[in-house]
């Protein structure tokens, strides 16, 4: 029997802190280690790995915007089999600040980037690379990117260092059939590289999506604990562990910090599918406006929203 080559990278504490400005205890991020470690999760995405400096309002997020290896260190002091993941921004990271993989506790770091950024975006992951991290780039917004665009970026990604290559749905807007044609397109132009997956839930379909892309040989696979992370959240963890077919994940473990933590969790925070996201994921949108409804004392006037966003005249000004 074929062991499955597939690898879950959960991202509950970065995306997830998206919807508490990064405000997990070190107790909730210990316990959540714990349990995806005992399900044999493969990869822990513990934050972001910016530096504080090169962005404003530092000093309100939690210590999981920007990652501090000495603290990393008395939060993790035992690390298991789960490696631990951190994502940079372009022009938000100072490259100094990144230790040598032997000095750090991190084992992968990757690189997220819109289009017009691949170029610099490698040369962060060449930097990375020096240093012994293993690598992504993150193209995000992927529905929104011109053909030749696409084209030009997989010319310059295909001589570069970097070990996997993400296809991102950041508005929840793709379909089984855009993915499986971006996972192609990926394949065919990217052949020497391997290939990674983040899906958000706007309109139900990040868990399906997901397995299309695992259908297609898509290897590491974005998810969260409950799903938890930024508006519509991602494609849950849970349901991964337990659907993936010949692996060695558990379930047990996970349904154990969803329990205690990420239940509790959300009835004080919201994510999830909700009709705006839902909303803007059909029109292929950033769900930054619905974000703002979400907020407001009209939450749930989603026909207003709907005509709002589907009147020309808004949507000129959007731009």
């Amino acid at each position: 029997m074929k062991i499955n080559q597939s690898k879950i990278v959960d991202c509950t504490i970065r995306d997830g802190g998206l919807v508490n400005n990064w405000d997990f205890s070190v107790e909730f991020v210990q316990k959540l280690y714990a349990g995806l470690n005992e399900a044999g999760v493969d990869y822990m995405e513990i934050g972001y790995k910016n530096s504080p400096k090169l962005l404003k309002g530092a000093e309100d997020a939690g210590p999981w915007r920007f990652l501090d290896d000495d603290f990393l260190r008395k939060v993790i002091p035992q690390k298991g089999h789960t490696k631990l993941s951190a994502l940079v921004d372009i022009g938000r990271v100072d490259e100094n600040d990144i230790l040598p993989r032997s000095e750090s506790m991190l084992d992968l770091i990757r690189v997220a980037c819109y289009i017009k950024d691949v170029d610099k975006a490698l040369q962060l992951v060449q930097v990375f690379h020096d240093l012994g991290y293993e690598t992504t780039i993150n193209i995000m917004a992927l529905s929104n990117v011109m053909e030749n665009e696409l084209i030009e970026a997989f010319e310059m990604i295909k001589e570069s260092v970097v070990d996997v290559v993400y296809i991102v749905d950041s508005y929840g807007s793709l379909d089984y059939k855009d993915m499986q044609y971006l996972v192609e397109k990926f394949k065919t132009h990217l052949p020497n590289k391997r290939l990674g997956v983040h899906t958000h839930n706007n309109m139900q379909l990040a868990f399906s999506n997901t397995l299309v892309a695992v259908d297609h040989g898509v290897e590491l696979l974005d998810a969260s604990v409950y799903g938890m992370g930024r508006a519509a959240g991602n494609c849950p963890t849970e349901l991964l562990v337990t659907h993936l077919k010949n692996t060695n994940y558990k379930l047990r473990p996970i349904l154990g910090v969803l329990e205690e933590l990420l239940i509790p969790l959300r009835e004080k925070e919201e994510w999830g599918y909700i009709i705006p996201y839902m909303i803007t994921g059909t029109l292929d949108e950033h769900p930054r406006s619905a974000m703002a409804l979400r907020s407001s004392a009209d939450k749930d006037k989603a026909v207003d929203f709907f005509d709002k966003m589907t009147t020309p005249e808004v949507n000129f000004d959007k731009k």
